[in-house]
């Protein structure tokens, strides 16, 4: 969904929101913290919005932007997976208007041994 411009689908795409947690299986990973990046679709009919130019008839951004913080520098989680999923139930209970998320978590820099990653990512999809 993150990338799919299909005709048909409406969405609000927030990209690129920077984050310090402390998320990780190994200790220093929760210890010393390392920057996150989230990237959230939300797919939703957007055309009362548009012809109103009314903000109740959409989806506040702000508040995925502050459900997405919380989650990322709230309490550490082992899994980048969990990070995600956690962000997606979020906006899918807190917006009965969405219809679909995609949440797209990129941990930059990521060190595998003697080989540093340019990031991992994890990018999930949940529908009502």
């Amino acid at each position: 969904m993150m990338s799919d411009w299909g005709i048909g689908h409406d969405r609000i795409i927030l990209s690129g929101m920077q984050f310090i947690g402390y998320h990780g299986t190994r200790p220093e990973e929760n210890r010393l913290g390392q920057r996150f990046v989230v990237d959230v679709a939300i797919e939703l009919d957007l055309r009362a919005a548009g012809s109103s130019d009314d903000l109740s008839q959409t989806v506040d951004y702000n508040q995925i932007h502050d459900r997405a913080r919380a989650i990322v520098c709230g309490p550490p989680l082992k899994l980048t997976e969990a990070v995600a999923e956690q962000i997606a139930t979020a906006v899918l209970v807190d917006h009965p208007q969405v219809r679909a998320v995609a949440v797209r978590v990129t941990k930059p820099g990521v060190r595998l041994g003697e080989t540093i990653l340019a990031g991992s990512i994890v990018e999930i999809v949940r529908r009502r």
